[in-house]
């Protein structure tokens, strides 16, 4: 049986989250999936000492030649954090799944938590979800550096949550029904470790700027908490198109990002931001109803980018 992590969308507050800041996630209807066996013959290539990847996931072109070096990071770190040594008896592991390979959908954090899940079942480990989560965070180093731990949580457990950094927090949050979003996928492959540094290094040196761009975010999260718990729609998209400004003014968007969020709007959006590192991947529209999900994510095609329709809650 396969073992799944889900992908992910941030409704609020990327980046600010690695400083502490409260942040907004939902799980997506999408997953990637992870199987683990014994490699006897025909293997293919040792990935890394004792273990053999087959890696069938769909991608954004170049996404995974792009983040193999970080792949095989991950995979090391994972299994040093689980005390597993396969080079005496190599294994294979196999990634498949619906969800795509693109920035600013949890990819990584996704393959992160279904291997985990994956390597506890084959070595009968019997693991909880929060050990799969402390160990999927430990790969997701390998793609982050010091990641926030947002992407891995949802992958981990799904639905929507509040997630704070420090003090460590992960509460889950209910909507009163499912809410349809359509994620526009800008096709470029975004460096996160590096958005992160830019943000930090900007920081330093504008601290008053920063600073009172914080305070707005953190305001914003608990703000938009009560709107989603309460199902206020129509507040929760504006709040998400005032942290797309939050998230232009620390210089984490691009030029694709804005024009998709700009074409989501014109056609009828509540709300529509970047979501994820940015710098390329992904942005997300608020677009209750299949009708104007459908509309918005036709015209994001229209311009010649990939939509994907999906619901959060």
């Amino acid at each position: 049986m396969a073992n799944e992590g889900y992908g992910k969308v941030i409704l609020f507050n990327e980046h600010f989250v690695v400083y502490g800041i409260p942040a907004i996630a939902s799980a997506v209807d999408r997953s990637t999936t992870a199987t683990v066996e014994p490699c006897m013959t025909s293997c293919g290539g040792e990935f890394i000492p004792g273990v053999y990847l087959e890696d069938q996931r769909p991608e954004t072109p170049g996404y995974k030649e792009s983040k193999i070096d970080q792949q095989r990071d991950s995979i090391r770190y994972m299994l040093e954090a689980m005390d597993l040594d396969p080079t005496p008896k190599p294994i294979k592991v196999t990634l498949g799944g619906e969800l795509m390979c693109a920035s600013g959908i949890g990819a990584s954090a996704a393959s992160c938590t279904a291997m985990a899940r994956a390597l506890s079942d084959f070595y009968s480990l019997d693991l909880d979800d929060d050990r799969i989560n402390e160990i999927a965070y430990q790969g997701e180093r390998g793609y982050h550096g010091t990641p926030s731990g947002i992407d891995n949580t949802a992958a981990t457990f799904g639905g929507l949550i509040w997630f704070r950094k420090e003090p460590p927090t992960m509460d889950r949050m209910k909507m009163p029904q499912q809410v349809e979003v359509v994620m526009g996928n800008t096709g470029k492959v975004a460096d996160t470790t590096a958005a992160v540094a830019g943000v930090r290094e900007r920081r330093e040196q504008n601290p008053e700027k920063y600073g009172a761009l914080f305070d707005e975010a953190s305001e914003m999260a608990a703000t938009a908490r009560e709107a989603l718990n309460a199902g206020d729609l129509e507040k929760v998209g504006r709040l998400m198109d005032e942290n797309h400004r939050l998230l232009q003014e620390i210089e984490v968007s691009s030029p694709e990002l804005d024009l998709l969020v700009d074409v989501a709007r014109a056609n009828g959006a509540l709300g529509a931001k970047m979501t994820g590192g940015g710098l390329g991947g992904n942005m997300v529209a608020l677009t209750p109803g299949k009708e104007l999900q459908e509309k918005v994510a036709k015209a994001i095609e229209a311009e010649g980018y990939a939509a994907l329709r999906t619901r959060i809650g």
